[in-house]
């Protein structure tokens, strides 16, 4: 049977699944970057230099960064969905649980393994929990809620903010590195990958307004254009 045949009950739970496996993916492919030591995503350096200065567990800072950046949405009349409210909390938490159960590794081969299985496992992640259209990551709602209010695109809109998080994060203690720049070039087409991969067919009912604006990219012209999971995507 075909996804878009299957009953919606189990279209519903196969996107839940998703959404959760995916988040919970997400905030392990995290603790694997920051065992590698060879540097962050770009939220992931903030995480990290707020987590040096407060002593705070780095899934811990994530949370409450992921809460300030949500009550942001607010000004900016962004509605978040289930998987919005559920980013928040389950990348955090399970970010914490893989630090405590993968120990710090000895010798650069093996940390450049946990770098590389960090960044794809990263873009599996990805690519679950943006396909199971139940809203954006609040990461990703500011920025396009940020070009909705500015009029800026959402490229250059996106740039800003990451260039603002990492340098905060890096003057903060956070770490810069090869796995940085190995993260900015290949999410993209990984996540892009496991988009099409994961992707549900058919436009599920009760998706919150703007799920897939906030999924798909701009052209470089300032418009945003409404695309599936599967044809455009924008990580957290």
């Amino acid at each position: 049977m075909s996804v878009t045949a299957a009953p919606r009950g189990a279209l519903l739970t196969r996107r839940l699944i998703q959404l959760y496996v995916g988040l919970a993916l997400y905030g392990a492919s995290s603790a694997l970057l920051v065992r590698a030591g060879l540097g962050l995503e770009p939220w992931g350096v903030l995480h990290q230099g707020l987590a040096e200065r407060t002593g705070l567990p780095i899934g811990v800072v994530s949370i409450v960064v992921g809460a300030v950046v949500l009550l942001l949405w607010i000004p900016l009349r962004q509605r978040p969905g289930l998987g919005t409210v559920s980013n928040v909390f389950a990348v955090g938490v399970a970010m914490d649980g893989t630090l405590a159960l993968v120990p710090a590794p000895d010798g650069l081969v093996v940390r450049g393994a946990l770098l590389v299985a960090g960044v794809v496992v990263n873009g599996i992640a990805t690519g679950l929990y943006i396909a199971a259209r139940f809203g954006p990551g609040p990461r990703d709602g500011l920025m396009t809620g940020l070009h909705r209010r500015t009029g800026r695109s959402v490229r250059l809109v996106r740039t800003l903010l990451e260039v603002a998080v990492v340098v905060t994060g890096f003057l903060l203690g956070g770490s810069l590195g090869v796995g940085t720049v190995l993260y900015a070039l290949a999410i993209g087409p990984l996540a892009q990958l496991f988009l099409r991969l994961f992707e549900v067919g058919g436009a599920p009912a009760g998706e919150p307004a703007g799920t897939s604006v906030a999924s798909a990219p701009d052209d470089g012209d300032g418009a945003v254009t409404d695309r599936t999971p599967g044809q455009a995507i924008l990580p957290q």
